[in-house]
């Protein structure tokens, strides 16, 4: 059973090493949304996960995958390397697993969590590992072996996780609009911050200072203290990604409709805008340089951007089908759309990709589109889809209307801007 794994993985290696084009700088191999990016302590190796449920380790100075790793069930969510040059991925599925480089299986799994795995971090000692889910708990994983340690407090997902540069904290940051400091001492309680938004992205810069991301579209500041300082808007829409560059001069948030803004952290000044193909962008890092930023997209593809000129690094690869939303360019609903169009199709000739095909989409019941492996939980709900339900999805969220969905967290706010949508789908997945 192993050695067939290994020759089906040798074959994908070798596609994937012949596709990668050293004259592009782009890295493209996944099958759905690139949903997570890490880079190496020394910058020579990146990490993705996606939402075709595998993870790729990559070589930053070939432009070409070195392994495909293939553990989980569902969309990984979360990516790391650890110090001495493990990956970690992290999945929907609700595991973790430890990669050594060049193994076909994972070295070791962590189970534990309740449901998915939406991030990853690696303490600065190298000790510990900590790991945020949607099961609104926070785990500490010691790296050398032994038990979880399980932080709770948080009432909705959680979406975020880092530690503080001295290692002394845990910071989380999850729906529940709340960030909280977890100190790792012996009989220390948390502290609490809420914010005015919904929380989808958390980053600690060097010096400590918290940045957390909205899904209003804004970026709160607070010092290691948890206490706010400021916030800037980053996008008119959800703030679904964020970084902070190694040097700490930097932020990169990454927002649904596919833009990339470049922030001066301590003049709290926007600097410039990375404009990719205009679709969600849903994982951004920065190479050692502090220079070099990664981002990944829900084109599958993983970009290199100079964030200081803004420019890409290396051609982009044109599609040539053209814009799907063409015909509908008057339409409100479809650039609403817009930001699902990477994961589900309108028609049943272009089928399934990371979602169903929404073709024919109303008066159809829940996870009963064949052809397309819905999870259980989603089996087991009593929805059918009308104007009515699909608004409502998107007034609560996939994660509360459609409890185990791996539908990435959103809402839309707006009630006008639910209705354009609803009437749009209503248009465009008729048979």
């Amino acid at each position: 059973m192993i050695g067939s794994r290994v020759a089906v993985l040798a074959s994908l290696l070798f596609a994937l090493a012949a596709a990668a084009d050293p004259a592009t700088a782009q890295l493209r191999g996944h099958g759905g949304p690139v949903r997570a990016v890490a880079v190496s302590a020394d910058g020579k190796s990146i990490l993705s996960g996606s939402f075709d449920s595998s993870a790729i380790r990559w070589s930053s100075e070939r432009n070409a995958a070195d392994q495909v790793l293939r553990f989980h069930d569902d969309a990984v969510n979360a990516v790391a390397f650890l110090r001495d040059g493990r990956a970690v991925t992290a999945g929907a599925d609700g595991r973790i697993a430890i990669w050594k480089a060049g193994q076909p299986l994972p070295e070791q799994v962590l189970e534990g969590h309740k449901g998915p795995v939406s991030a990853l971090a690696v303490s600065p000692d190298g000790a510990t590992l900590a790991s945020a889910s949607w099961d609104q708990t926070v785990r500490l994983w010691p790296l050398a072996g032994g038990a979880p340690r399980v932080l709770e407090g948080h009432t909705q997902n959680v979406n975020g996780v880092a530690f503080m540069p001295d290692g002394g904290s845990v910071i989380s940051a999850a729906y529940d609009l709340t960030v909280r400091i977890w100190p790792l001492r012996a009989g220390a309680s948390a502290s609490v911050s809420t914010l005015p938004s919904p929380l989808n992205a958390l980053a600690v810069a060097a010096d400590g200072e918290i940045v957390a991301g909205g899904a209003d579209g804004k970026l709160y500041f607070l010092n290691a203290a948890g206490q706010l300082q400021s916030d800037l808007e980053a996008a008119p829409t959800p703030v679904i990604a964020l970084t902070t560059s190694p040097d700490g001069t930097l932020v990169a948030s990454a927002g649904i409709r596919g833009s990339v803004t470049i922030i001066e952290r301590k003049a709290r000044k926007s600097l410039r805008t990375l404009v990719g193909p205009g679709l969600p962008v849903w994982s951004v890092a920065f190479a050692p340089d502090s220079r070099t930023l990664f981002t990944g997209g829900a084109d599958s593809t993983i970009r290199r951007w100079d964030a200081l000129t803004g420019d890409i690094i290396g051609a982009v690869a044109i599609a040539g089908n053209g814009d799907p939303l063409a015909a509908y360019a008057d339409d409100p609903g479809a650039q609403i759309y817009r930001a699902c169009i990477s994961c589900h199709t309108l028609t049943p000739d272009e089928g399934n990709r990371a979602g169903p095909t929404l073709s024919g989409i109303f008066g159809r019941k829940i996870a009963t589109l064949p052809g397309y492996n819905f999870s259980d939980a989603l089996k087991k709900l009593d929805i059918v889809w009308t104007p009515e339900t699909v608004a409502k999805l998107f007034e609560v969220g996939p994660g509360a209307y459609t409890p185990g969905t791996k539908m990435p967290e959103q809402t839309i706010n707006s009630e006008d801007d639910r209705k354009a949508l609803v009437r749009f789908l209503e248009r465009a997945t008729k048979r």
